[in-house]
């Protein structure tokens, strides 16, 4: 906000302001990771403080805020702004104490790195190298900082054994079946050269005015580094996790079976979905959506011409050749191909685009063989580094191309590209409506993008249009098998099989799926609710507004104030229905 405006404000406001700003800073010092993601320098020598005793000062610190909040004169607030600001802080706090309370911290590792979302979690060892390929490296500096962090990773590493093994203690530990997975990762980066591991990366790319005696005595600190400190770490916490922590682990799925674990399941599915949507009324409202597309995908089926049955189509898709790159490198460049030709069509449907930039890379080679089709990786805050769609080329013969369209859609544009790039951009709010995610509207806007191919003439081939419905299916059956899982205690056999009958997906994919719903409850589930609600406003705001309704400015109403809850983003739409049918 311009200093004028700062100076202009009320009391309260100036006093909710001020606190805001306070806490944004706690927040940035405490998650110094998360603070290097967003391009501010200040803490790129040291990780989370991820100790028992600093995540309990912290659950506290949560806890007076509360108190704090509870000083300020919401009536006395300047407009109805600053009352949104101020609710959605309160609402934040009261998540990560409720989320504390079921005790979803003493479980920080899985198969993707740990939970890969949100403020308040860090990368998980096996793939926390990443910030190695993701930071920026440009001055002496920021290598200097790149060793200290190097130099303290075993204090990172073994607070995360400490958790794990609290975890254990209490019996809250995920099933074998998914942390079997991650030895294979942690032995990966046990390496005996320095230089072979990915937290040498940066060292090999070091900007070329650099001293010569500069770059030898940072390349070799970074290799002492690496030898005698991130590699014993990671291979204590490889043999913990095999010695101890495997041994331990359930064989069966589900965190039904864990203390209070009803109670964990409704905490997540209600923090992820942002509703109060029950486990039941989750898994019917999946099971409806299950049936109604699988009428659509019929129709699509016979507009290819294929004759058969729906799981012969299924298997046709998986199996001819024709439907896949024959090398990761030609998928790579399809999918930048794509990108390119997505990329003018989007003034159709917006008025307001992103001002950072995005890339088309590959998931890294350690992370691939256990990990979905594609993911986002947001732009850093300054502008330093642009947004990256990371593509899956693991297995390319496992990769339909008749999928590319809707999953670019849905991690690029204009899904998570736009949603977070538009957020961040939005300078006239606290900086944590910026960057707060709510994963119902985030994951939910980028389903919802999918859906665009139809508006945007991408989904003139059915293949492709089978592809978009057999990705929203897929959203659909995660709705049954996530409440199934973790509520009406289904096995993995069973979860597998649902997805296989319903969705024409890979069978490594789907695998790497249902792993993905064990070691992380609830989270699946936004992306559907979210969809649902979000297209439900539009159909509401097209039959108020008729002729008047203009899509280019409903997606600036929703995306343009930043990631809200569903419950928030339907009264700020249904507002604005308001305004422009008077």
């Amino acid at each position: 906000m311009s200093s004028e405006s700062v100076r202009q404000r009320g009391a309260a406001s100036a006093a909710l302001h001020a606190l805001l700003e306070a806490e944004w800073q706690y927040s940035l010092q405490q998650y110094p990771t998360y603070a290097s993601l967003l391009g501010d320098r200040r803490w790129n020598d040291t990780w989370d403080d991820l100790s028992l005793a600093a995540l309990e000062a912290d659950h506290r610190h949560s806890h007076d805020v509360l108190r704090r909040l509870e000083d300020v004169d919401r009536a006395g607030l300047d407009d109805d702004a600053d009352r949104l600001h101020l609710d959605l802080f309160r609402r934040m706090h009261e998540t990560w104490i409720e989320e504390y309370g079921v005790k979803w911290h003493l479980l920080p590792l899985n198969q993707m790195g740990g939970l890969p979302e949100g403020l308040k979690q860090p990368p998980g060892l096996q793939t926390a190298y990443q910030l190695a390929d993701t930071l920026r490296f440009e001055t002496v500096r920021d290598y200097e900082d790149w060793v200290k962090r190097l130099e303290r990773f075993g204090t990172y590493a073994d607070q995360v054994v400490a958790l794990m093994r609290e975890g254990m203690r209490q019996h809250r530990i995920h099933p074998r079946i998914v942390l079997q997975r991650i030895p294979p990762q942690l032995e990966r980066q046990v390496v005996e050269d320095p230089a072979r591991s990915g937290f040498y990366s940066p060292f090999t790319r070091m900007p070329k005015d650099f001293a010569p005696e500069d770059a030898r005595r940072l390349q070799q600190a970074g290799r002492d580094a690496i030898a005698n400190t991130v590699v014993p770490a990671l291979k204590r916490a490889l043999d913990f996790v095999t010695a101890e922590y495997l041994p331990a682990a359930p064989e069966t799925v589900g965190v039904w079976q864990f203390p209070e674990g009803e109670a964990m399941y409704t905490v997540l599915a209600r923090r992820h979905t942002t509703t109060r949507l029950t486990p039941d009324e989750i898994h019917a409202m999946g099971l409806a959506e299950v049936q109604r597309l699988s009428a659509e995908l019929d129709g699509v089926m016979a507009r290819t011409g294929f004759t058969g049955t729906r799981q012969a189509f299924f298997e046709m898709l998986r199996t001819e050749p024709r439907f896949y790159e024959p090398t990761g490198e030609s998928l790579l460049a399809r999918y930048r191909a794509l990108a390119k030709r997505i990329d003018p069509l989007l003034e159709r449907l917006f008025r307001t685009m992103p001002k950072k930039p995005y890339v088309v890379e590959p998931i890294p080679e350690a992370m691939a063989p256990d990990v979905t089709t594609g993911f986002y990786f947001p732009a850093s805050a300054d502008g330093s580094r642009p947004g990256t769609f990371q593509v899956n080329l693991y297995r390319p013969e496992t990769r339909p191309v008749w999928e590319m369209v809707p999953l670019t859609l849905h991690e690029a544009v204009p899904g998570h590209h736009f949603q977070v790039s538009l957020a961040s951009e939005q300078t006239d709010v606290p900086d944590f409506r910026r960057f707060t995610s709510y994963v119902a509207f985030d994951e939910g806007w980028a389903l919802y993008s999918e859906s665009l191919g139809d508006e945007l003439g991408l989904y003139d081939d059915p293949h492709d249009k089978f592809g978009q419905l057999a990705y929203e299916m897929w959203r659909a059956v995660r709705l049954v098998v996530d409440t199934g899982l973790h509520a009406k205690r289904w096995t993995r056999k069973q979860a597998l099989d649902f997805f296989m009958e319903n969705a024409p997906r890979q069978e490594l994919d789907i695998t790497n799926e249902v792993d993905r719903y064990i070691a992380w409850p609830g989270q699946a589930l936004a992306y559907k609710v979210g969809q649902l609600r979000m297209r439900a406003l539009r159909d509401r705001a097209e039959a108020a507004l008729g002729t008047r309704f203009d899509v280019k400015a409903f997606h600036d109403e929703v995306l343009l104030t930043g990631s809200l809850p569903l419950d928030v983003l339907e009264a700020k739409v249904d507002a604005w229905v308001a305004r422009e049918s008077a």
